[in-house]
This record gives C-alpha cells, sequence and structure tokens, in this order.
C-alpha cells in the first residue's frame, strides 16, 4: 500500500516503457487505476445507484401523479365551471319566471282589487239610490199627509164646521188630485 501511495506522490518519469514512459504515464499506475475505477463502477452500481435510481424512480412517479392529479383538477375545475355557469343561467332563467308570475299575479290582484273596488262602489251607489228613493216616498207621505191635514184644517176654517170623517177624506182626496 506504500508503494501506491509513494506512486501517486512521485514525480518521477521513467522512460523505459515505451510510448506511454515517452508520454509520461506509468503503465503499472495505469492498470491500478483502471482496475480501481471498474472496481468503484461496480460498487456504486451494486450499491448507490439502485438507490439513487429508486429514488429518482419514485420522485418521477410522485411528479407523474402530482400532473395527473393537476390535470383531473383542472377537468374537474372546468366541469365544474359550466356547471356554476349552467346552475347560474337555470338560476337565472327561473328568477326571470318567478318575477314574471309575480308581476302577472299582482296585475290580476289588482285587476281583481278594481273589479271590487267598483263592484262595491257601484252597490254602494245603488244602495244610496234606492235610500233616496225610499226617502223621497216616505217625504211625500208625510208631505201627503201633513197637505191633508192642512186641507182639512183650512176647509173647517172656511165652512166653519167639521165634515164627518168619511165626507172630509173625499174632498181632500179631491183636491189633491187637482193639485196634482
Amino acid at each position: 500500500m506504500e508503494y501506491v501511495l509513494t506512486q501517486f506522490a512521485s514525480t518521477e518519469s521513467t522512460s523505459d516503457g515505451g510510448i506511454f514512459g515517452a508520454l509520461g504515464i506509468d503503465i503499472t499506475m495505469l492498470v491500478l487505476q483502471a482496475i480501481a475505477f471498474l472496481i468503484l463502477v461496480v460498487l456504486l452500481g451494486k450499491f448507490v445507484y439502485p438507490v439513487l435510481i429508486k429514488a429518482v424512480d419514485d420522485r418521477q412517479e410522485k411528479i407523474e401523479e402530482s400532473v395527473k392529479a393537476a390535470q383531473a383538477a383542472e377537468e374537474k375545475a372546468e366541469s365544474a365551471q359550466e356547471n356554476i355557469a349552467a346552475l347560474l343561467k337555470e338560476a337565472r332563467k327561473e328568477a326571470k319566471e318567478i318575477v314574471t308570475t309575480a308581476k302577472d299575479e299582482a296585475t290580476a290582484m289588482v285587476e281583481a282589487s278594481d273589479k271590487k273596488a267598483k263592484q262595491r262602489s257601484e252597490k254602494i251607489v245603488a244602495d244610496a239610490h234606492e235610500q233616496i228613493e225610499k226617502d223621497v216616498i216616505a217625504a211625500r207621505k208625510a208631505l201627503h199627509n201633513d197637505t191633508i191635514e192642512l186641507v182639512a184644517l183650512a176647509t173647517e176654517k172656511v165652512i166653519g164646521k167639521t165634515m164627518s170623517s168619511n165626507v172630509d177624506d173625499k174632498v181632500i182626496a179631491a183636491a189633491v188630485k187637482e193639485a196634482n
């Protein structure tokens, strides 16, 4: 081992190696370094590279899964956007229908209220006319009765004596008919 260490530290060049010696290359050292390199490659290939390759493969697998999950999430987001747009469109349509229905119902209610109010006012006017007619008839009866009494009093004063009520009624009735 000391030989190997000193061999590397040595700066002497040997000229008996032919072409390699002329280039400053020690053939034994080259062979030893090639063997050490091959041993290093075999050890790395046996113990280090599989672990690194497995870690890289696992990482690549996770990245691919993340990409797939991102694509799936993007597709879900797009479909959710489409669903939201469809739901908003449907909600707007329903709201428009509700507003239209409410306006129609309000118009119908106003028309019904107007109709009821008109019928009620017509009934009130009819009742008022009927009541006025009854009042006029009652006033005419009262006026008729008062007129009969006044004519009876006037006749009694003019004639000076009271007639029988039967004759009195006949005379008054005839006088009232003439006056009308």
